[in-house]
């Protein structure tokens, strides 16, 4: 098993609720254990201006999937949450990204861990910071 972090935010249809109907779906994907939930995040979005305000949130998770079948799971409670991706930082009814795998690093045309913008993004830091300071 693997500890991995996955950020989740949203701006729209109720981000609040789109991000715990989400941390329910990820609680129950296979061979994954949720192990803790950041306080949630809100701020200004990114890229895009002219959007409604994300709320934001990073989860601990053990798991033992495959990096790969992670995403495909991530992706998948995207679309289910009726996710679009046609424009580069648009608001989105959800997004799940994959911050770190263990300590792997991988880079491949769909997927980078960990995440290349970590450090750029507050609404990423601050939740991570918060989980990472409650490890034992």
């Amino acid at each position: 098993m693997i500890i991995c972090y996955l950020s989740l935010g949203s701006n729209l249809q109720t981000p609040q609720r789109q991000i715990c109907l989400a941390i329910q779906t990820i609680s129950k994907m296979p061979r994954t254990h949720l192990i803790a939930v950041a306080p949630l995040y809100f701020n200004p979005a990114v890229g895009r201006k002219a959007q409604p305000p994300f709320c934001n949130t990073v989860v601990k998770i053990l798991t033992s999937l495959s990096p790969e079948n992670l995403h495909q799971q991530c992706l998948t409670i995207e679309q289910k949450h009726q996710r679009i991706r046609k424009i580069r930082w648009n608001a989105r009814t959800l997004d799940i990204d994959i911050l770190y795998y263990g300590d792997r690093k991988i880079q491949t045309h769909a997927l980078t861990i960990p995440h290349p913008r970590i450090l750029e993004r507050p609404f990423v830091l601050e939740p991570l910071k918060y989980l990472q300071s409650i490890q034992s």
